[in-house]
């Protein structure tokens, strides 16, 4: 088994991160409710591919912490507390980080 393994209940995250970690997810969970992860513009919050630079960058952080399996876990949290629209959406913003849908 690896370091991280969420089927074990463990979370997939050193546990010297989970305070960071806990506050990426919320900004995350905020983000999609304020704004969503995705626009039909660039500009302000949003990249040339319409995608939330913040967004981006919090999965570029999750992607160095914990690598797919911290993006997947922070991805069903948000899917679970904001429902598959914007769980579809941030999977889309997340493109190309990482292993993420490349």
């Amino acid at each position: 088994m690896g370091l991280f393994d969420g089927f074990l209940g463990r979370t997939p995250y050193p546990s010297d991160a989970k305070q960071e970690v806990n506050r990426l997810l919320d900004e995350l969970v905020n983000i999609g409710q304020r704004d969503d992860y995705l626009s039909e513009r660039p500009g302000g919050a949003f990249n040339v591919q319409c995608r939330h630079t913040r967004t981006r960058q919090i999965g570029q952080r999750f992607h160095e912490i914990g690598d797919f399996p911290l993006m997947e876990y922070a991805y069903r949290k948000v899917k679970k507390k904001l429902g598959n629209d914007l769980g579809e959406h941030l999977e889309y913003a997340w493109s190309d980080i990482g292993k993420w849908l490349s």
